[in-house]
């Protein structure tokens, strides 16, 4: 008899502890799993989001958590691998019973990752990948950055309109998902304004040596130089290119900011530009306090990356807030109706792809590495920037805004310095025009 009651005990525990695993209302804590590179060539990228994504949960916490429970992060490494990612994700979903996913910056990763999170049919929200096939791969997926049509609109258009480019080289990672789509949105937009890809050179990461490519790519004299890269090999290009005597300027996107893009290429880099999520120098008090607040907790300046992880913490808090529930489908629905949130990187609307709809922000590299704004742009449906208290939350129940294909407009903004700040991450899908009247380059 003992013996059976023993056994029904043990049963009945075992029962009741895989209703807390298993419930997604259960227990006293909101499970986020958090995927980011910390170690390899993009460690940089995970550990500024990382940083941001912490900052505002213990914000969050501070404030009594969400829907009075506690947020518990299970930060994983994936080594800058995007099997790691996928077999972390999978972890996550079947082991850790997580409420809600957030990353990753690489676009490669987040397409890895997100058919399981998919399939789980529990949210993924990448703070910063790019390319338009992440949120392709479903329902449960979305992001909270500008995607590589609208950046690479705008990066083509200021090379045409603002530096009066007529020919230009392109230099991508050919087996960079980000690198190939953000290079594919960049020609389409420059050809379409009369300018001409007149030479294109690819290169693989990890590489050291660009000196055949800049060869190549000097040998046709082109007014700029495309390279859509990550910070490590773009200050690698830049020093290379000088050397050569291939003195253009460089453009690129999000996946140059980096604190470690000028110490490795230096003054190089000077008179280069590239596309962003923000500036540090940003008016905005809801940036001010966010940089400041950074700074005192991890002393450093936060790049783009920590400011675009941190709005996405916030935005996915503020979706479970609002759907009054932890389960998957409940905080989907609620992510989808995410309107006009107040982010540090800009007013942020979730369109019905489960794009952001928000400002960029083109960055030319000044004097000791000095970020200079050149101009702002604004996507059809996005919202200026506007001064915003990083509490507030956004009107619940907003409809999705315009697609993220939408046309963007740039504005002149007078230049303002900011330290240098990370980010990166691309498909296809039609490429958008930028309308540019921005600051000339000095």
């Amino acid at each position: 008899m003992r013996k059976f009651i023993s056994l029904t005990l043990v049963l009945l525990l075992t029962s009741a502890s895989a209703c807390v695993q298993q419930g997604t209302g259960g227990g006293d804590k909101i499970k986020v799993g958090v995927f980011m590179s910390l170690t390899g060539s993009t460690a940089n990228f995970g550990i500024s989001s990382v940083n941001g994504i912490k900052m505002a949960t213990d914000e969050a916490n501070a404030q009594g958590g969400v829907l009075g429970k506690q947020i518990e992060l299970l930060v994983q490494d994936n080594r800058s691998d995007a099997q790691e990612a996928a077999t972390i994700v999978t972890r996550f979903v079947t082991q850790d019973k997580v409420h809600a996913i957030l990353g990753e910056v690489a676009s490669s990763r987040s397409i890895a990752a997100a058919p399981i999170a998919q399939n789980a049919k529990i949210p993924m929200v990448s703070p910063s990948s790019t390319n338009p096939e992440v949120t392709r791969k479903g329902d449960y997926i979305f992001r909270t950055c500008f995607t590589d049509p609208i950046q690479g609109a705008a990066i083509g258009e200021f090379a045409a309109k603002n530096l009066n480019a007529k020919r230009a080289g392109l230099l991508i990672d050919r087996k960079n998902d980000y690198s190939v789509g953000l290079g594919q949105f960049i020609r389409e937009t420059f050809t379409k304004l009369g300018g001409q890809i007149v030479v294109e050179q690819s290169y693989q990461e990890g590489d050291t040596d660009f000196n055949g490519q800049l060869t190549s790519i000097k040998a046709q004299n082109p007014d700029v130089l495309f390279v859509p890269g990550y910070y490590g090999e773009v200050g690698l290009v830049a020093q290379q290119a000088k050397k050569l005597g291939l003195n253009v300027p460089l453009l690129g996107g999000d996946g140059w900011d980096s604190q470690q893009l000028y110490q490795i290429g230096g003054q190089a880099l000077v008179g280069s530009y590239f596309s962003n999520h923000y500036s540090v120098d940003d008016p905005d008090p809801a940036v001010s306090k966010f940089v400041n607040d950074y700074k005192t907790r991890y002393g450093s300046v936060p790049d783009a990356l920590a400011a675009t992880a941190y709005d996405a913490a916030r935005i996915l808090f503020d979706a479970i807030k609002r759907a009054g529930a932890t389960d998957g489908p409940a905080i989907r629905d609620a992510l989808a109706k995410t309107a006009n949130f107040p982010g540090v990187t800009g007013m942020v609307t979730i369109n019905s792809e489960r794009n952001a709809v928000k400002p960029i922000v083109m960055i030319q590299i000044g004097e000791g590495g000095k970020y200079n704004v050149a101009g702002r742009v604004t996507p059809e449906g996005a919202t200026p920037a506007v001064a915003a208290s990083p509490g507030a939350s956004p009107s619940p129940g907003a409809s999705a805004s315009p697609a993220a294909s939408a046309s963007p407009t740039m504005s002149a903004s007078p230049a303002t310095t900011a330290s240098p700040a990370a980010s990166g991450s691309p498909s296809a899908s039609p490429s958008p025009r930028a309308s540019v009247a921005a600051t000339p380059s000095k």
